[in-house]
């Protein structure tokens, strides 16, 4: 454990601890960002490219599903590890619904990168940069990339480039808004950290404004209306958690507007579409009768304070999250590479990008080109992790014979293309009800049940696939403190 490797390293005699001598490739390195906001600095800072016998580099772009899969999976001892992402964590998106009402601390669903592959935080030649990737030099392997900032009182952002041995882009998906007007503005999405610490501080707030004394019941109505755009099982498991917080501490804790607090649920289609058709109505069932409103509508315009539906339908609003699903970044829209059916990365069976040497694509970003003859994977957890998987052993494959260098390997037998078998999919509706479906796809005979039992495969499922054991003790804890003492409604 982390605690105990220190505990041995500082118990042992000091002639015996290695003394830290920064080597001469960490200098160059560190007077390079050092002066690259500098008006003098030169325009090539950056990392440049390997040579014999440093250790090739793997460059992988994003932290979420894929990219963290692949990271920990991948040998530091065959590459250099270098990460460029805008945040410096992996999210467990399954829980982050659970953090919006304090049923879960938001630490426990981050994992800093560093935990899950150490070599970047003490490998001398693998680093991670907050940054984001603007451009892609195949011809060159060369990455180029800009520092992220913070406000108005930090530093100027500043350009630098990356080379590359072998690329991963992993950068991930954005939400979809199907080109409505205003929901850039005025919903929150439901897909990283800082989402759910929006949704939580603004639900809070509403809930202490409505209680001011001169707001008139309209407004309290308003105010202490949260609709969630899209059933799938993002939306539905937000909309349950939101349901459980309002019957189980709304009620007890501002009593004075519990009456004036409504949740609706606004879907084009049927909710949880992938899922068994009688999962799906024992999830209505569920969701009405913990006073979730579910309406079947899409969203023609998005306003401040009401959305209007196709039908010409007003549905006034104090919180809005959209939930509509994903679709490829403007970063992968731009690049100058081939794309797969509905604009994701085209890759081949391998997770190769076949025009660009050297470049492999994962995660939500890439989907099968049209050559393969299969058919895009689906924008799941199970799927980017799956993949990372794969291509860590793939790339400590090659690295072991020798074509971890740029241009190496090209002619190297990779062994059995990437098969996705699905495992099921899994949904909780609050009020200790959730649905489990093992089914490989919708069409496909498997097990599916919902209820208690059901909730307790949901959250055993979880508690063990979070990364580390650090955030599963985060977990077990959060979840019995809320269980015991209920949620903590304090907004900080």
């Amino acid at each position: 454990m982390y605690w105990f490797k220190n505990l041995t390293r500082f118990a042992s005699p000091a002639k015996h601890r290695a003394k830290f001598t920064p080597t001469l490739f960490s200098l160059q390195h560190i007077h390079q960002f050092a002066t690259a906001g500098d008006a003098a600095a030169p325009p090539t800072s950056g990392l440049g490219p390997t040579k014999k016998p440093d250790k090739p580099r793997v460059v992988v772009l994003g932290s979420g599903w894929a990219g963290c899969r692949l990271m920990k999976g991948i040998d530091s001892s065959l590459y250099d590890i270098v990460c460029v992402s805008p945040r410096n964590h992996m999210v467990f998106t399954p829980l982050l619904a659970s953090t919006c009402v304090g049923t879960l601390e938001f630490r426990s669903v981050a994992e800093p990168i560093g935990r899950i592959q150490p070599a970047i935080s003490h490998e001398p030649g693998s680093f991670f940069f907050l940054a984001n990737c603007k451009g892609l030099d195949a011809k060159n392997h060369e990455v180029h990339c800009q520092t992220i900032t913070d406000g108005l009182q930090t530093l100027d952002p500043w350009d630098f480039k990356i080379s590359y041995d072998k690329l991963v882009i992993a950068s991930g998906a954005e939400a979809s808004t199907f080109g409505i007007k205003g929901v850039k503005e005025h919903a929150i999405f439901l897909r990283e950290v800082y989402h759910a610490q929006e949704i939580r501080r603004k639900l809070l707030l509403n809930l202490m404004l409505s209680d001011v004394p001169g707001v008139s019941d309209e407004e309290k109505r308003r105010l202490l209306h949260c609709v969630v755009v899209g059933g799938g099982p993002t939306g539905v498991e937000f909309s349950g958690e939101l349901s459980d917080f309002i019957m189980k501490d709304v009620r007890q804790r501002y009593s004075h507007v519990k009456d004036y607090i409504n949740v609706t649920l606004i879907e084009a289609n049927d909710i949880l579409s992938s899922f068994d058709d009688r999962l799906r109505v024992y999830a209505t069932n569920q969701l009405t009768k913990s006073g979730v409103r579910l309406v079947r509508g899409t969203v023609k315009d998005v306003q401040p304070k009401k959305i209007v539906l196709s039908d010409g339908t007003d549905v006034p609003y104090g919180l809005l999250v959209w939930s509509t699903g994903v679709g490829p970044s403007s970063f992968v829209r731009n690049m100058d590479l081939p794309k797969a059916p509905g604009g994701r990365i085209g890759i081949d069976e391998w997770l190769r990008v076949p025009s660009a040497p050297d470049v492999f694509a994962i995660g939500d970003c890439s989907g099968y080109l049209e050559s393969t003859g299969k058919s895009t994977l689906p924008a799941l957890a199970q799927v980017a992790e799956r993949e990372g998987k794969y291509l860590a052993e793939l790339l400590n494959k090659i690295g072991k014979a020798g074509g971890g260098y740029a241009n190496g390997g090209d002619d190297m037998e990779l062994g059995p293309p990437f098969v996705y078998k699905h495992l099921g999919s899994m949904a909780t509706v609050g009020s200790y009800k959730a649905l489990v479906d093992l089914r490989q796809s919708k069409e496909a005979k498997g097990l599916s049940i919902a209820g208690f039992t059901s909730w307790f495969i949901w959250r055993s499922a979880y508690l063990t696939r979070v990364v580390s054991w650090r955030n599963r003790f985060y977990v077990a804890i959060n979840w019995l403190t809320t269980f015991v003492f209920g949620r903590d409604i304090s907004r900080i």
